[in-house]
């Protein structure tokens, strides 16, 4: 057999090529995003009876349309030309697309706006650039060189967001509803308001809306919480960049005019300090949007002036916000106010059952049409509609998941012996054996061989993402793994969310709502393999974005068969990137390389 290891510096522990073994995959039992979103699409045209599905169609092949074939050792590296310089995210910096919407009134101009054809250049890195403070430290400082921006301390300095101290920018732990207090005391002020969240054990992943600078999530970690926190790219300048700079997950994304990229009823609860979401309007539309997201049973936390003033707007809004509830069926199960911050909350309970629908005398909101897909979340529009709960003990939704930690490691009780998994087990034994598999490999080769210094490590995507080994693996590491699922892959995100973990839907043919410098490793498992097999995207554009989003000095894993490994090699080595190992046997391959903080000098016209 041939064998080959090439490594620099460290040598690997024994056996590391027998870990390379591709276990073939398929989509077994499960579906994928793209097949329940174009279905979706597909019904509402139907019913619409208009020609809105050939427009879509026609607009989607367009922009998958593959840019012209370029070799990668060849390709001559310039920087981006653009108006945001360090901070460009192509889906959300498309000006040109920005400028033909005819309205921005639901915040369209902050939605996902992809260019035809995905860049080919590179992002330019801050003059000053350091490698990163590590956490815990970085929770309460970075570098301001690394994000140089102070319009959010200045606007923000009286409500201890962010603070400029020299060369740091500083986090007290403060918010607009936690200023004084600090974030803990907040959280803390939850769980004594309504002692069933139980932080860390029933209540795991919690889904933060406008988080600002993502203290909540931060210190959500003390209590055992994983906090998926987004916020648009605002006028509230850089703030998911300083949570992420900071270790602390989050996104860029609002809530506009579609469905957030995640599946149904997978968040424990939703949270929402002074996040500047009109929940109240248009029918509810968007409180809806965080029904569709909420576990039956779980909770929606919301912290807000019209909870505890009494101003006459304050006073309209709580009056509505109370009517519009009690049509949604859910329960007002605590309201608290607090003494130091001199701040209020209101804790709200999905339901688990649909008798209240059954039984209500309001029609308003609707419940949606059966054929409604509540998982389609991939360019799907908002709809003012309520999903039925699941109520079959078979169907996913239907019952809590385990306590945290034990739900790590739990079979979800909905994958049964008569579904195939992924790769071509009976699901729960599939699951079993991908939990196996990862955890060998991080014991064996990740942590033991592969020269990453973990202490610097903190942030981690793990680019194909299947059923979470990976980051189940990882759990007791001082890291946090986002979890993507792509669009055309089986759809195992709700089996993430069920074991306690989190992800977004993606397609790597389109940038990722991140900032730039944002991951310190990002880990790809037969990702460039199957997106060449797709037709739909080349490798070059997808390591052009691997290389926006990972810090200098962060390291990037890629597994897959030796030919796209050894093209993945070339390319990096383009960048000026360290090739710190490479090891294959038969066909497979797998390469492990350091981004370095080379940047070319001619800029693109």
């Amino acid at each position: 057999v041939e064998e080959e290891q090439k490594l620099l510096p460290e040598a690997l522990p024994n056996g590391q090529a027998e870990l390379l073994m591709e276990r073939a995959a398929q989509n077994g039992s499960f579906t994928t995003q793209t097949a329940e979103s174009t279905n979706e699409q597909k019904t509402r045209a139907e019913k619409k009876k208009n020609k809105k599905k050939k427009k879509a169609a026609s607009k989607a092949e367009a922009e998958a349309e593959p840019e012209a074939a370029v070799s990668l050792p060849t390709h001559v590296w310039k920087l981006c030309n653009t108006s945001t310089g360090e901070d460009y995210i192509p889906c959300l910096d498309n000006e040109a697309a920005i400028k033909k919407l005819k309205t921005d009134i639901h915040y369209e101009h902050r939605e996902r706006h992809c260019p035809s054809h995905p860049p080919t250049c590179l992002v330019p890195a801050p003059p000053s650039y350091k490698d990163p403070i590590r956490w815990p430290v970085s929770r309460s400082k970075i570098w301001y060189h690394n994000v140089p921006h102070t319009q959010l301390a200045e606007f923000k300095k009286r409500q201890n967001w962010v603070k400029v101290s020299g060369e740091y920018l500083t986090f007290p732990g403060g918010g607009t509803q936690f200023k004084t207090g600090g974030a803990l005391h907040y959280i803390d002020l939850i769980q004594q308001a309504f002692p069933e969240v139980a932080w860390g054990r029933r209540s795991r992943v919690v889904l933060d809306v406008g988080c600002g600078v993502a203290s909540f999530g931060g210190f959500m970690f003390e209590r055992g919480v994983l906090t998926m926190s987004f916020a648009p790219k605002d006028e509230h300048e850089a703030q998911v960049q300083f949570a992420l700079e900071r270790g602390i997950p989050a996104i860029s994304a609002v809530m506009g005019t579609k469905r957030l990229q995640f599946p149904s009823n997978v968040f424990d609860i939703v949270h929402c300090a002074r996040c500047r979401v009109p929940w109240h309007i248009n029918g509810g539309l968007l409180l809806l949007e965080v029904n569709r997201l909420v576990r039956p049973g779980g909770f929606f936390v919301w912290s807000a002036t019209p909870v505890y003033q009494k101003l006459p707007e304050d006073v309209e809004i709580w009056g509505d916000m109370v009517k519009l509830t009690k049509a949604m069926c859910w329960e007002m199960v605590a309201k608290t106010r607090d003494t130091i911050d001199r701040v209020g909350l209101v804790v709200f309970r999905k339901p688990m059952s649909n008798h209240c629908y059954e039984t209500r005398r309001q029609t308003e909101p609707p419940l949606c049409n059966p054929s409604d897909d509540p998982n389609a979340a991939w360019n799907i529009s908002l709809r003012a509609c309520m999903h039925r709960v699941p109520t079959d003990p078979s169907v996913r939704g239907s019952r809590w998941p385990q306590p945290w930690p034990e739900r790590a490691e739990k079979v979800p009780y909905w994958l049964n012996s008569s579904q195939v998994g992924v790769y071509g087990k009976a699901a729960p034994e599939d699951f079993a054996a991908d939990y196996a598999h990862w955890k060998k490999v991080v014991q064996n080769s990740y942590l033991a061989g592969m020269g990453i210094d973990w202490k610097s490590v903190r942030n981690v995507m793990d680019m194909r993402a299947v059923y979470g080994g990976l980051a189940a693996a990882l759990r007791d590491m001082n890291v946090w793994v986002m979890n993507t699922v792509n669009i055309d892959s089986p759809d195992t995100l709700p089996v993430i969310y069920e074991r306690g973990m989190f992800g977004i839907y993606h397609d790597w043919c389109e940038s990722f709502s991140t900032y730039p410098r944002s991951y310190d490793l990002l880990h790809a498992d037969h990702l460039f393999s199957k997106l060449k097999a797709s037709g739909r995207c080349k490798v070059l554009p997808v390591l052009v974005e691997v290389d926006r989003i990972l810090r200098p000095n962060g390291k990037l894993i890629v597994r897959d068969d030796k030919e796209t490994v050894d093209e993945i090699v070339e390319g990096v080595r383009s960048m000026h990137w360290e090739v710190r190992m490479t090891v294959s046997k038969r066909k497979e391959a797998m390469l492990c390389a350091r981004k370095t903080m080379w940047r070319p000098t001619e800029i693109e016209p």
